[in-house]
């Protein structure tokens, strides 16, 4: 049973670092925006508690979850940050389209992640029910922004450093 396994949300707070010297963008579906608000509710805590600079944190806004790929290029161009959060909510309906969109998000991520070698984090819901989408942004199933979150954390010290502490001359 999943709520049986180990959850990002589990993590021991105090163990992880600060990220003032990092930038980091938001990009957020505005598609279930109730869901999708509270994602980023849970995101941007976790990253305020871990002392982001207002100015290194910015919040692009999409109207689907399939634009969070793009959305996630533009802010990956626009801000040249250290790593790209990206929001959204797919519920499944009658058709396969959530399979169709769900796979071209975790692909196209991992294309980014690979392309600008800095990670950009998925924080899709992929949820068969409304309600089970509520219960998992802030609801009785925690909150999927703040483990995008805390995942972003954890990869931000695990590979190179702050874009503005590079020497000059040196190009990612």
């Amino acid at each position: 049973m999943a709520s049986d396994l180990k959850k990002l949300s589990d993590v021991d707070f105090e163990t992880l670092n600060e990220v003032s010297d990092f930038s980091v963008v938001i990009v957020r579906s505005t598609y279930y925006q109730d869901i999708t608000s509270n994602l980023y509710n849970g995101a941007a805590s976790v990253l305020e508690a871990k002392a982001i600079k207002k100015e290194n944190l910015h919040v692009l806004d999409v109207p689907g979850s399939y634009e969070l790929v793009a959305g996630a290029v533009i802010a990956a161009e626009k801000f040249n940050p250290d790593c790209v959060i990206c929001l959204g909510c797919v519920i499944k309906g009658e058709t396969s389209h959530d399979d169709y969109i769900n796979q071209a998000v975790a692909t196209g991520l991992a294309n980014l992640t690979i392309k600008y070698k800095f990670p950009f984090i998925f924080g899709l819901l992929t949820t068969n029910t409304l309600k089970q989408a509520e219960a998992r942004s802030g609801g009785d199933k925690g909150n999927k922004g703040t483990e995008a979150a805390i995942a972003a954390v954890q990869m931000l010290h695990c590979g190179l450093p702050p874009k503005r502490t590079h020497k000059a001359g040196f190009n990612r």
